[in-house]
């Protein structure tokens, strides 16, 4: 499904997402390789299939396939992270945030494309998972590299058409179901 089609398949009342959706494609704000890195680490976030299969299709003629598998990489380590993270910092107790997470993580190291991609897309996932601890993190790392803010807001407007464009998707399903 190409990104066309996935925008065709929104109802009425998604309008909206729709030219948003359309608009973000055409952001000029960041360069291909961090913005259809984003779009598809937030479609693996989300995880609806239709959803994902349109990223995957756009993203297979924009993304080299180590940045692919690099922004698929980020969605499943804040998936991880982004619980662990949030939940330390949600709970009271500070003593948890004493004790080394002994999760692996071996993909912040290497992920496969520029770290400053990398943590532009994990800035997104965790803004969909709703991390504040994980978000402050990534900025703090991305505005250290450069990164405008209004590239940081680019990644936060993907994350958040992303999600909600998934969820209808998922939602319109559910209701034919």
């Amino acid at each position: 499904m190409s990104l066309d089609a996935l925008r065709e398949t929104l109802p009425a009342y998604a309008r909206d997402l729709s030219l948003n959706l359309s608009t973000l494609a055409q952001e000029a704000t960041l360069e291909d390789r961090p913005k259809w890195g984003t779009f598809l680490a937030c479609a693996h976030a989300v995880g609806t299939p239709a959803v994902v299969r349109a990223f995957e299709a756009e993203a297979a003629a924009k993304l080299a396939p180590e940045a692919a598998q690099a922004a698929r990489a980020a969605a499943a380590i804040m998936g991880m992270n982004n619980v662990y993270y949030r939940a330390l910092h949600l709970m009271h107790n500070g003593e948890y945030r004493t004790i080394p997470a002994k999760l692996r993580m071996n993909v912040l190291g290497n992920p496969g494309a520029p770290k400053i991609d990398f943590e532009l897309w994990s800035l997104a996932v965790s803004a969909i998972n709703g991390c504040g601890a994980c978000l402050d993190s990534h900025e703090t790392e991305l505005r250290k590299h450069g990164v405008s803010a209004v590239q940081v807001q680019t990644a936060l407007r993907i994350g958040a058409v992303v999600n909600a464009v998934s969820r209808v998707v998922a939602a319109e399903l559910a209701r034919r179901g």
